[in-house]
């Protein structure tokens, strides 16, 4: 069977909710390889809510549904402030940026919690600007940004990730409506570990499986390279589709 589009490979997955230090419920779900411990953690942020943004928005969906069993990654997913999706609807407002401050703490304390290992902030859109300028608040090993617009992100906030041991790898699409691979290079240069990875012919929300590919495949990548490349064909039986 070809791995792609709303195909959902084996794991444990369970509906999960997180207490955000100002009283908020937000839902979620964890997703852990099917038989063996995780080798590494990816917290998946997704894009602006107000534009269609959540846990269920594609590339988070996919991550969760392959990554577990391709990869052996835990991937908890989830909804911000405000957000619904097909998963549910998570309590308070959206804050442009400013209360999910205790969003991704609510996150973190859930990895901590379950001893999940090696957690990774993976950002996409709105998603990376949380991850920015949160991450360096939590201890996680880097930070995976998918499309990030640099819009609310201060140089300084950048800096700081020039400081310590986090990794810093950001996937900027050629015809990206905000920030292209000439800009990235130059933003991110006051990060000098900083990977800035173009990637060609893609758009800012990475629509066709050749990209959603590509996007996981760095992900993998940076969380556990040694499990790459990923392959695209699954033999088990139990694997399905959900057109959700």
């Amino acid at each position: 069977m070809e791995i792609r589009g709303a195909v959902v490979l084996p794991a444990r997955r369970e509906d999960v909710e997180l207490l955000t230090p100002d009283g908020l419920t937000l839902v979620g779900e964890l997703a852990l390889p099917e038989e063996r411990p995780p080798a590494a953690t990816a917290v998946m942020l997704h894009p602006l809510p107000t534009h269609g943004g959540s846990m269920d928005s594609h590339l988070i969906r996919k991550a969760a549904a392959r990554l577990p069993a391709l990869a052996d990654l835990a991937v908890l997913r989830f909804n911000t402030r405000g957000t619904s999706s097909p998963r549910g609807t998570s309590q308070g407002r959206f804050d442009r940026g400013d209360a999910e401050r205790g969003d991704v703490a609510a996150a973190m304390a859930l990895v901590a919690e379950r001893a999940l290992p090696r957690p990774w902030l993976v950002g996409w859109s709105f998603g990376t600007e949380l991850a920015l300028r949160y991450g360096p608040l939590h201890p996680i090993e880097g930070a995976v940004l998918i499309s990030p617009p640099l819009r609310r992100t201060s140089p300084e906030e950048l800096r700081v990730w020039a400081a310590g041991s986090r990794r810093l790898v950001a996937l900027i699409p050629e015809f990206d409506d905000y920030l292209r691979p000439a800009e990235a290079v130059e933003r991110f240069a006051v990060v000098p570990h900083a990977r800035v990875i173009p990637v060609a012919g893609a758009k800012h929300l990475f629509v066709g499986e050749t990209y959603t590919r590509r996007v996981l495949s760095e992900i993998v990548a940076a969380l556990r390279p040694d499990a790459g490349p990923l392959p695209v064909e699954w033999d088990e039986v139990n694997a399905h589709s959900d057109a959700g």
